[in-house]
């Protein structure tokens, strides 16, 4: 339970900041900010992150929000220690389908601005294409038969993508 005096006295000027997901164009600046730090702090020598290693980690759904991204370059810095990180050497979490989306309930919470409807439709379609192809290893015939939709309607959603 939160008092409620306790919160009226901190609320006094209330700031909406986005969680990082929804600002992925941060991360790269993030990223770098991090680096720096951490190579100053552990005696590191980490240049970047790889292209290929950004675009997964603007994947990522990021529940942790910006702590989170710190913890990731942190530990970065203290296991490649010297160089650029690609994708090679992120851990397991960010490689997989299934931490990279955030949950469909959280979604579909509308703020005081409503939710990008579109956007979330196509998110939704990616991820149900997804998992219709992990089922079924990858062969898009039967990802499509999963989905009650015509294998070229599905290579054509891929190329979406």
């Amino acid at each position: 339970m939160f008092r409620e005096d306790l919160f009226y006295r901190l609320n006094v000027i209330p700031i909406h900041l986005p969680a990082l997901r929804e600002r992925i164009d941060d991360i790269p600046l993030l990223l770098q900010h991090f680096i720096e730090r951490f190579n100053r702090e552990n005696n590191s020598r980490l240049s970047r992150f790889s292209d290929d290693a950004v675009a997964l980690l603007q994947r990522y759904a990021w529940p942790g929000n910006v702590r989170e991204l710190e913890n990731l370059v942190e530990r970065m810095s203290v296991l490649v220690r010297d160089g650029e990180i690609t994708p090679a050497d992120l851990p397991e979490r960010f490689l997989n389908g299934h931490a990279k989306q955030a949950p469909l309930g959280e979604a579909l919470a509308f703020g005081p601005e409503g939710i990008d409807f579109n956007s979330l439709v196509d998110d939704l379609e990616m991820r149900l294409i997804g998992r219709a192809l992990e089922l079924s290893g990858g062969v898009k015939n039967k990802a499509a038969q999963l989905l009650n939709i015509k294998r070229t309607t599905l290579v054509e959603k891929l190329k979406k993508k």
